[in-house]
């Protein structure tokens, strides 16, 4: 727990982000609650220690860090106001609903959450916290609250007594906010991290436009502030160095975007652009513009695919071969797997790791690959895991070589899964809205269907068509045949707890309509309560 300055607080180590905690003349604001309700219960026990002021407000920077607001309510004895931007809510549905196991994934390579604590392949600081989440912190209970007062960036408010300047900065989330107290001259922000930016997150997101990062990091140096406290990593004291630092900062970011269209001006493709554009030697002075927690070498790459798209004139890329093909052509090509198979030991050897890697994948992904060639792969990346500065490479390696070796399988982590709390929570539409990303075309060919679906306790019927290989969710005018069932029954067939055809015959569910049609139409989706 960091004294930032009389009356100002900031928890680090707690979890992936810190805790803030800014005292007012009517009370304690607490800044980001975390990942779960056990995180910020630590973070007030913490902040206990140094006073029993009550916390009057919760504010949120951006919708990661959330989660724990519901213990700031448990200790004051009943809601508090809860204040963030307008896009917070939404943006934590989409993460948890259509793109959920593709997201959840990214997150568990990235950060390394299904590594052992020790040993060689142990979990490291992921470069903004020591945790994503802090094993002592289990089970990791859900209490995000939606703000109550929103925000786009631009307000001037009171909270708990202080004046707050909010200026939207959009970082590695587009709800970001900077938060100015300027008479503490206090500036709590997520955009200056304690590690190089990370342009792009090795575990999939949209698009972060260095431009747009420029002009957020440009008015936190403006402020001048004497106390920079940040999302995750120490703050910083003294203004002349804050600014000092966060221009380099912001320069780092320049300089990867300047240099990338450079290379793109000239007709270097992504893979040169990659290889040719590296940081100066001097960024390395300062560890808020070192690579501990992604590379310039991907960040590039991001860059000049935000710019261009995924095309980036390499003739090869224009019509590849589907993937298996191409790498057991390669095998082929190379004199066999053998061949391939000693080449790749010997480029490990040699510490020619791009080389064994590459190769290690033809083997691993073309036809006829054995556990062996498997093994070698994952060898290949536990060495490159074991030597890289930058924890998302690590945590991404060596995650990838335990799944792939099958020390520890992640094939859970491949099929979409419905959390029956989520459906019992949100509206109708939303459930169904998530099945659209599950229906297999192959099965849904030639299936003309509207189905209205009305559940008891919401007063509003929904309806799903399936046509054209799609489904459209819609407000049921028209539909031919109708289900009838309750919310909790509902949710237990899309979590995959209790079949459709079981709930018929219990009759927790019923069909208005043609039953068999009904069922069949809803087998296209790749759930097990639908399967047929």
């Amino acid at each position: 727990m960091y004294t930032v300055r009389p009356g100002v607080w900031c928890l680090v180590g707690n979890g992936l982000s810190n805790q803030t905690f800014v005292e007012g003349p009517d009370g304690i604001i607490a800044i980001d609650t975390g990942e779960s309700v056990q995180e910020m219960r630590d973070a007030i026990r913490e902040l206990r220690q140094f006073t029993d002021r009550p916390i009057v407000a919760v504010l949120y920077t951006h919708f990661h860090y959330v989660s724990g607001t519901t213990a700031v309510f448990e200790e004051s004895g009943g809601p508090v106001p809860v204040h963030g931007h307008e896009r917070i809510a939404l943006n934590r549905s989409r993460v948890s609903t259509e793109i959920a196991p593709a997201y959840s994934r990214g997150l568990v390579y990235q950060f390394g959450t299904s590594l052992p604590v020790d040993g060689p392949d142990g979990l490291v600081s992921a470069g903004l916290g020591l945790y994503y989440r802090n094993p002592e912190h289990a089970p990791f209970t859900n209490g995000f609250v939606k703000p109550d007062s929103t925000w786009v960036g631009g307000e001037k408010l009171v909270v708990a007594g202080l004046r707050i300047e909010i200026e939207y900065a959009p970082s590695d989330a587009d709800d970001s906010v900077t938060i100015w107290f300027p008479d503490l001259s206090v500036c709590v922000q997520n955009i200056v991290w304690p590690v190089l930016f990370n342009v792009f997150a090795i575990r999939g997101e949209e698009y972060r436009d260095p431009r747009v990062l420029l002009r957020g990091v440009e008015h936190v140096a403006s402020l001048q502030p004497e106390y920079l406290v940040t999302c995750h990593g120490p703050p910083i004291q003294g203004s002349s160095d804050i600014v000092k630092r966060v221009t380099r900062y912001r320069d780092s970011l320049q300089f990867m975007w300047d240099q990338t269209v450079r290379a793109l001006n000239r007709g270097d493709t992504a893979d040169q652009i990659a290889h040719a554009v590296r940081l100066p030697d001097f960024f390395d002075d300062d560890y808020l513009t070192t690579e501990f927690y992604g590379v310039t070498e991907h960040h590039v790459r991001q860059i000049a695919t935000g710019l261009r798209g995924w095309f980036d004139g390499d003739p090869s890329k224009l019509f590849p071969l589907e993937p298996t093909e191409r790498f057991t052509r390669l095998v082929v090509g190379f004199g066999g797997r053998d061949v391939v198979r000693r080449i790749v030991t010997e480029s490990i050897e040699a510490d020619d790791l791009r080389w064994a890697l590459e190769l290690a994948t033809w083997l691993s992904r073309s036809e006829g690959s054995t556990d062996d060639d498997r093994g070698l792969l994952a060898k290949v990346l536990r060495e490159i895991g074991y030597r890289s500065s930058a924890a998302n490479i690590r945590n991404w390696c060596l995650t990838a070589a335990r799944d792939i070796d099958g020390t520890n399988s992640l094939d859970r982590l491949r099929k979409h899964r419905i959390r029956e709390a989520a459906v019992n929570a949100g509206p109708t539409a939303e459930s169904l809205d998530q099945l659209r990303v599950t229906l297999d075309p192959v099965r849904a060919l030639g299936i003309d269907h509207h189905i209205g679906l009305q559940i008891a306790d919401d007063p509003n019927p929904v309806g799903l068509h399936v046509r054209n290989c799609v489904a459209v969710v819609t407000d049921a005018q028209g539909a031919t045949d109708h289900v009838r069932t309750d919310r909790a029954t509902w949710a237990s067939i899309l979590a995959g707890r209790v079949h459709f055809d079981d709930a018929i015959v219990t009759g927790s569910l019923v069909i208005e309509g043609d039953a068999s049609r009904v069922g069949a139409s809803l087998s296209v989706f790749d759930l097990d309560g639908l399967a047929r």
